[in-house]
């Protein structure tokens, strides 16, 4: 583990900026050169380099730079080099040709013939267009519906293999689930019409 702040230049920056420390102080704490610091404060270093807090990153405490301010052969203490940076897993959406848009109402009735447990929500979902589009497409009231031929969209790689058996899954699922809960109400009817 480093006592090196995180991007030293735009550390050292910052102090020279926003602190009365020595340039010494700053010197070590950023682990450059007493000079590189001079050229920092002179504007002759650095130009360009945007200033970096680190006492917004946990590096550094408010307390930490007064203490040091007040006494000039106190050195900074580093709190903290280990930095969270937080990475979400977001699914990216992936770009689709022009040419190739006018191939998701094909696809969706693709999806609406070959795979019927799948509702239209998923349809849009995974082709990329509005329920309302997918439900006009099933009902044969959309705009465009006699030009419509069914397209593979795997094929025509609108999307992978993987989301069409996820989607597949998820619907079989659902299913199951509504005809468990249809003999359930089935048979609580039949419990209270016996008694």
């Amino acid at each position: 583990m480093s006592n090196v702040p995180l991007m030293p230049m735009a550390t050292a920056v910052w102090l020279v900026e926003n602190t009365t420390l020595t340039f010494k102080q700053i010197a070590t704490f950023c682990n450059l050169h007493e000079v590189e610091i001079q050229g920092i404060a002179d504007g002759e270093v650095a130009k360009g380099i945007m200033a970096y807090n680190p006492i917004m990153s946990g590096q550094l405490t408010r307390e930490e730079i007064e203490l040091s301010s007040k006494d000039e052969s106190r050195s900074l203490q580093i709190k903290n080099t280990d930095i969270e940076i937080s990475t979400v897993n977001k699914k990216i959406k992936k770009y689709i040709p022009l040419s190739k848009r006018q191939d998701k109402p094909d696809s969706a009735l693709w999806l609406i013939k070959n795979h019927v447990q799948l509702k239209n929500s998923q349809i849009a979902k995974l082709v990329g267009i509005t329920v309302h589009s997918v439900n006009s497409i099933r009902n044969k009231s959309h705009w465009n519906y006699n030009t419509l031929s069914p397209k593979d969209p795997v094929a025509m790689n609108l999307f992978s293999q993987k989301d069409l058996i996820a989607a597949i899954e998820k619907a079989e699922r659902r299913i199951k689930r509504e005809k468990k809960e249809k003999e359930k109400a089935k048979k609580t009817r039949e419990v209270s019409n016996n008694e």
